[in-house]
């Protein structure tokens, strides 16, 4: 499988999408990021290792945490691309994401 297929299914998941969002602001721990993305710790933790092993992120150990960022620095301009673009639908999805 391509990069870019890897990176584009591991981004097609609105959990995942969370998880990349928060770490935007920097690296963090497991702990600092499930209650932001509203799952369970082992839940993001397995949409970490998936994120991860898509090229996405980075991971490195600190005495007990496992801390990770954002290793492709391209997927924050995506995420920024894909936020900018216009739908003309007038659907109530749609109107969710134009907030």
């Amino acid at each position: 499988m391509s990069t870019e297929i890897s990176i584009l299914k591991a981004l097609a998941d609105e959990t995942r999408l969370k998880i990349i969002e928060t770490l935007l602001e920097g690296k963090k721990c497991v702990s600092d990021i499930f209650p932001k993305v509203n799952r369970t710790q082992s839940t993001v933790s397995i949409h970490l290792g998936n994120l991860e092993e898509a090229g996405i992120l980075s991971s490195k150990r600190e005495g007990k945490k496992v801390f990770y960022e954002i290793k492709n620095t391209d997927v924050s301009e995506l995420l920024n691309t894909l936020k900018s673009m216009k739908c003309s639908c007038n659907k109530e999805c749609c109107k969710e994401v134009k907030k």
